[in-house]
Order: structure tokens, then C-alpha cells, then sequence
């Protein structure tokens, strides 16, 4: 299985403090990947560091053979898209509209044919329509399509928020902690959702502290604390791993855990 996604030493330094420190992990093309830690472990900051939102210090980011430059924009029309720990969308807009938002990368209509709606414009607008309607469908919110999007549910607006991420037309998906604030029942629907994007083909990069989610959902995991990486590899065993244990649980009961198995 092939890599899409290889983060190669990626490196951050604001003022002396190094919130990521020489990160290096691939993600198989077609894979759930996490990415977790506790509190502060730099999660968030790696995902702000691949998406372009903040320049590294060092080291690169490589998707489908050519490396990540630029700005976020320019990142997602090569194919890279995320979402955020705080849901981000336009309120008063629909959610077929919210949707629509997130093609802007993959059209290519001129200003005056936008202004005049005519040429491409209006097939672009035809086809984005329909793109919409059928990533809000797949999402479960055909009924919503003509809603105001911050009329909907908390879990519904996540579900949006994930629509539109994908409307981008991504080889790779981040999403920072897409189950917060979820009860157990939008977090199971979530997972759902999730695993029949991976059966469409679209790669998964995430962040997450909800534990079960995450080794219900990943095929490999990658583990940061303090800005460096200590463990990777299956569920399985990151959750054996004696680093990972003692970086959620504190080495005093680590070492009580392992006196007990003994």
C-alpha cells in the first residue's frame, strides 16, 4: 500500500518553545490514520503545520509526490482539506450553500462570466448543485438542504462541516477532533459516516481524544507528547505500548499497571 501523505522531520519553534520537534510518519493512501496525545502534545499544531496555516521552522510535508508550499488555499486545491476543532461555516447561509462553498478551489469561471452569468459559470453553478445535493445526501441531511446551516443540531452541523470538506475534492481529509461535543449516538453515526468515506477511497488524517473512537475507527496511530513522537502502530499496539501508557496515565500508575500484569 502506498503512502499519499509523508510528513518528513516537520518542525515548529515560536520563541525558543519547539511545539513540534522533527515529526516524521507516512499515511497509506486509503487508511484512517490518527494522531493523538495528551493535553498539549502538539497535535493540533502538527495539523496547523501540514495544512498551511503556520509556517514550519523545518521539515516538509509531501502529498502524492509533491511537496506541500504555500497557503491553505493553494494546499487544498492540491488536494488537501481539514476541518477544525470549533465548527467553522456560514450561519445564515444554507446548508446547500455552506456545501457549495467549499468547490470554490476546483472552479474555474472568470470574473466577467461570473458577473454575467454566462460561459462556464452557469455549468459550474449546474454541476456544483448537483455535486451538493449529492454530498448532502451522503452525509444523511437531504431533508436540511434548504435550512439555515446554524439551525441545525450540533452533530448535524459537524455533519455539514464534513460535506463541505469533501466537496473540495480531497485526496487526504484532516479532521481535528471531528468528535467533540458529540453524545455517544452522533459519535457512533460519526463513525459511520467516516468508515464509508474510507470505503469511497479518501484517505483519513485525525486528531481525537476520544480513545474508543479513535481504535474503533484507525488503521495505524501515530503518538505525540511534548511535541515529539513516542509511539506508532496499529491500535493494538499503541495501546500496549509501556510510552504511550505513561503519557495519558503518569509514570506512577504505569509502573502500578505494570506491576500488576507482572
Amino acid at each position: 500500500m502506498s503512502n499519499v501523505l509523508d510528513i518528513n522531520e516537520l518542525t515548529v519553534n515560536f520563541r525558543g518553545l519547539v511545539a513540534v520537534d522533527h515529526v516524521s510518519f507516512a499515511v497509506a493512501a486509503g487508511t484512517v490514520h490518527g494522531l493523538i496525545g495528551p493535553n498539549g502534545a502538539g497535535k493540533t499544531t502538527c495539523f496547523n503545520l501540514i495544512s498551511g496555516l503556520i509556517p514550519p521552522t523545518s521539515g516538509s510535508a509531501t502529498l502524492a509526490g509533491t511537496r506541500l508550499e504555500g497557503s491553505s488555499w493553494q494546499r487544498t486545491r492540491a488536494g488537501l482539506s481539514r476541518t477544525f476543532q470549533n465548527i467553522r461555516m456560514f450561519q445564515d447561509m444554507t446548508v446547500r450553500e455552506n456545501v457549495m462553498t467549499g468547490m470554490h478551489s476546483r472552479l474555474n469561471a472568470s470574473l466577467p462570466e461570473i458577473l454575467s452569468r454566462l460561459g462556464r459559470f452557469i455549468k459550474e453553478e449546474t454541476a456544483a448543485i448537483k455535486r451538493a445535493d449529492e454530498l448532502i445526501e451522503f452525509v444523511g441531511l437531504a431533508a436540511a438542504a434548504n435550512r439555515r446551516a446554524g439551525d441545525l443540531s450540533y452533530g448535524d452541523q459537524r455533519r455539514l462541516e464534513i460535506a463541505r470538506a469533501v466537496a473540495s475534492e480531497p485526496q487526504v481529509l484532516m479532521l481535528d477532533e471531528p468528535a467533540a461535543g458529540m453524545n455517544p449516538t452522533e459519535t457512533q453515526q460519526l463513525v459511520e459516516l467516516l468508515l464509508r468515506l474510507k470505503q469511497k477511497g479518501l484517505t483519513l488524517l485525525l486528531v481525537e481524544h476520544d480513545m474508543h473512537f479513535v481504535m474503533s475507527l484507525c488503521d495505524r496511530i501515530t503518538v505525540l507528547n511534548f511535541g515529539r513522537k513516542i509511539a506508532e502502530g496499529s491500535p493494538r499496539e499503541v495501546r500496549e505500548n509501556p510510552a504511550v501508557v505513561e503519557a495519558y496515565l503518569g509514570a506512577k500508575v504505569a509502573e502500578r499497571l505494570k506491576g500488576g500484569a507482572a
